[in-house]
Protein backbone atom coordinates (compact mmCIF):
# COMPACT_ATOMS: atom_id res chain seq x y z
CA UNK A 1 0.00 0.00 0.00
CA UNK A 2 2.71 2.55 0.45
CA UNK A 3 4.38 1.83 -2.54
CA UNK A 4 2.22 3.37 -4.41
CA UNK A 5 2.46 6.56 -2.87
CA UNK A 6 3.00 8.80 0.29
CA UNK A 7 0.45 8.09 3.02
CA UNK A 8 -0.51 8.20 6.74
CA UNK A 9 -1.24 5.05 8.99
CA UNK A 10 -4.94 5.87 8.96
CA UNK A 11 -5.02 5.68 5.17
CA UNK A 12 -2.78 2.80 4.67
CA UNK A 13 -5.08 0.87 7.41
CA UNK A 14 -8.46 2.04 5.93
CA UNK A 15 -6.75 1.13 2.39
CA UNK A 16 -5.82 -2.58 3.36
CA UNK A 17 -9.45 -2.92 5.26
CA UNK A 18 -11.00 -1.90 1.28
CA UNK A 19 -8.53 -3.42 -0.67
CA UNK A 20 -9.03 -6.93 1.29
CA UNK A 21 -12.44 -7.64 2.41
CA UNK A 22 -11.86 -10.97 3.09
CA UNK A 23 -9.30 -10.16 5.50
CA UNK A 24 -9.02 -9.75 9.24
CA UNK A 25 -9.11 -5.91 9.30
CA UNK A 26 -5.42 -4.41 10.40
CA UNK A 27 -5.22 -3.01 13.88
CA UNK A 28 -3.86 0.28 13.73
CA UNK A 29 -1.32 -0.48 16.49
CA UNK A 30 -0.17 -3.00 14.07
CA UNK A 31 0.53 -0.22 11.11
CA UNK A 32 2.55 2.22 12.73
CA UNK A 33 4.57 -0.67 14.87
CA UNK A 34 4.97 -1.70 11.17
CA UNK A 35 5.89 1.64 9.69
CA UNK A 36 8.19 2.47 12.66
CA UNK A 37 10.17 -0.68 11.78
CA UNK A 38 10.28 -0.33 7.91
CA UNK A 39 11.47 3.57 8.82
CA UNK A 40 13.99 1.55 11.33
CA UNK A 41 15.25 -0.44 8.59
CA UNK A 42 15.25 1.69 5.86
CA UNK A 43 12.32 0.54 3.58
CA UNK A 44 10.54 3.59 4.19
CA UNK A 45 10.84 7.04 5.04
CA UNK A 46 9.30 10.18 6.90
CA UNK A 47 7.37 11.96 3.98
CA UNK A 48 6.19 15.19 6.55
CA UNK A 49 3.36 15.78 9.04
CA UNK A 50 0.47 17.64 8.53
CA UNK A 51 -3.33 18.15 10.35
CA UNK A 52 -5.44 19.29 7.73
CA UNK A 53 -7.63 20.60 10.32
CA UNK A 54 -7.52 17.07 12.42
CA UNK A 55 -5.23 15.69 14.61
CA UNK A 56 -1.33 15.47 13.63
CA UNK A 57 -0.08 12.58 11.42
CA UNK A 58 2.91 11.70 9.99
CA UNK A 59 2.75 10.74 6.37
CA UNK A 60 5.72 7.69 5.10
CA UNK A 61 6.63 7.02 1.99
CA UNK A 62 8.70 4.12 0.80
CA UNK A 63 12.22 4.50 0.09
CA UNK A 64 14.45 3.10 -2.93
CA UNK A 65 15.84 0.30 -1.26
CA UNK A 66 12.07 -0.47 0.32
CA UNK A 67 10.56 -0.69 -3.70
CA UNK A 68 13.79 -3.21 -4.09
CA UNK A 69 12.78 -4.93 -1.11
CA UNK A 70 8.99 -5.20 -2.25
CA UNK A 71 10.16 -6.29 -5.54
CA UNK A 72 12.46 -9.13 -4.09
CA UNK A 73 10.04 -10.60 -1.67
CA UNK A 74 7.12 -10.76 -4.09
CA UNK A 75 9.24 -12.65 -6.63
CA UNK A 76 9.95 -15.22 -3.84
CA UNK A 77 8.53 -18.65 -3.65
CA UNK A 78 6.72 -19.55 -0.69
CA UNK A 79 6.60 -22.94 0.42
CA UNK A 80 3.57 -24.92 1.11
CA UNK A 81 2.92 -24.80 4.99
CA UNK A 82 4.39 -28.47 6.15
CA UNK A 83 1.54 -28.64 8.64
CA UNK A 84 -1.96 -29.10 8.61
CA UNK A 85 -3.28 -26.41 11.44
CA UNK A 86 -6.53 -26.60 10.22
CA UNK A 87 -9.89 -26.18 13.10
CA UNK A 88 -12.22 -28.40 11.38
CA UNK A 89 -9.13 -30.87 10.77
CA UNK A 90 -8.46 -30.99 14.47
CA UNK A 91 -12.20 -31.62 15.59
CA UNK A 92 -12.69 -34.26 12.95
CA UNK A 93 -9.46 -35.68 14.55
CA UNK A 94 -10.48 -35.37 17.76
CA UNK A 95 -13.73 -36.83 17.91
CA UNK A 96 -12.71 -39.32 16.02
CA UNK A 97 -10.02 -40.36 18.53
CA UNK A 98 -12.55 -39.69 21.24
CA UNK A 99 -15.60 -41.79 19.99
CA UNK A 100 -17.44 -38.43 19.46
CA UNK A 101 -20.11 -38.07 16.14
CA UNK A 102 -17.55 -36.83 13.51
CA UNK A 103 -20.04 -38.06 11.05
CA UNK A 104 -22.36 -35.02 12.79
CA UNK A 105 -19.53 -32.46 12.95
CA UNK A 106 -19.01 -32.86 9.48
CA UNK A 107 -22.39 -32.09 7.98
CA UNK A 108 -23.07 -29.20 10.42
CA UNK A 109 -19.83 -27.68 8.93
CA UNK A 110 -20.46 -28.65 5.58
CA UNK A 111 -23.58 -26.65 6.01
CA UNK A 112 -22.54 -24.00 7.32
CA UNK A 113 -19.41 -23.51 4.66
CA UNK A 114 -22.08 -24.24 1.81
CA UNK A 115 -24.44 -21.35 3.39
CA UNK A 116 -20.92 -19.02 3.58
CA UNK A 117 -19.85 -19.38 -0.06
CA UNK A 118 -22.73 -17.16 -0.78
CA UNK A 119 -21.33 -14.13 0.98
CA UNK A 120 -17.67 -14.08 -1.29
CA UNK A 121 -20.11 -15.32 -4.81
CA UNK A 122 -22.12 -11.69 -3.90
CA UNK A 123 -19.27 -9.66 -2.78
CA UNK A 124 -18.00 -10.70 -5.88
CA UNK A 125 -20.11 -9.79 -8.73
CA UNK A 126 -21.81 -6.64 -6.81
CA UNK A 127 -21.75 -4.14 -9.48
CA UNK A 128 -18.51 -1.71 -9.43
CA UNK A 129 -16.48 -4.07 -7.54
CA UNK A 130 -12.75 -4.01 -8.09
CA UNK A 131 -10.43 -6.34 -8.80
CA UNK A 132 -8.63 -6.82 -5.57
CA UNK A 133 -12.05 -7.97 -4.14
CA UNK A 134 -12.74 -10.11 -6.99
CA UNK A 135 -9.63 -11.94 -6.45
CA UNK A 136 -10.17 -11.80 -2.81
CA UNK A 137 -13.67 -13.54 -3.16
CA UNK A 138 -12.49 -15.57 -5.59
CA UNK A 139 -9.60 -16.72 -2.91
CA UNK A 140 -12.13 -17.25 -0.23
CA UNK A 141 -14.15 -19.84 -2.49
CA UNK A 142 -11.51 -21.67 -3.94
CA UNK A 143 -10.71 -22.26 0.30
CA UNK A 144 -14.36 -22.80 0.76
CA UNK A 145 -14.64 -25.36 -1.84
CA UNK A 146 -11.24 -27.50 -0.76
CA UNK A 147 -12.51 -27.81 2.77
CA UNK A 148 -15.99 -28.73 1.45
CA UNK A 149 -13.86 -31.73 -0.48
CA UNK A 150 -12.14 -32.57 2.25
CA UNK A 151 -15.18 -33.12 4.33
CA UNK A 152 -16.99 -34.82 1.59
CA UNK A 153 -13.83 -37.07 1.20
CA UNK A 154 -13.25 -37.16 5.42
CA UNK A 155 -16.97 -38.17 5.75
CA UNK A 156 -16.92 -41.21 3.37
CA UNK A 157 -13.67 -42.46 4.80
CA UNK A 158 -15.63 -41.71 8.53
CA UNK A 159 -16.31 -45.93 9.47
CA UNK A 160 -12.74 -47.06 7.98
CA UNK A 161 -11.09 -44.69 10.32
CA UNK A 162 -12.76 -44.84 13.29
CA UNK A 163 -12.78 -48.71 12.86
CA UNK A 164 -9.07 -48.39 12.29
CA UNK A 165 -8.92 -46.54 15.71
CA UNK A 166 -10.58 -48.74 17.76
CA UNK A 167 -8.94 -51.91 16.74
CA UNK A 168 -5.44 -49.97 17.02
Amino acid sequence: MLASGPSHGYDLKRRHDERFPQARPLAYGQVYTTLQRLVRDGLAEIDGTGSDGGPERTAYRTTDEGRRELARRAGEITPSAPYVTNEIFAKVVALILTGGDAGACLLARRAAHSDRTGEPTALKTAPGTDLTTVLSADYALNHLDADLRWMTTTAARLTTLTTDIRTA
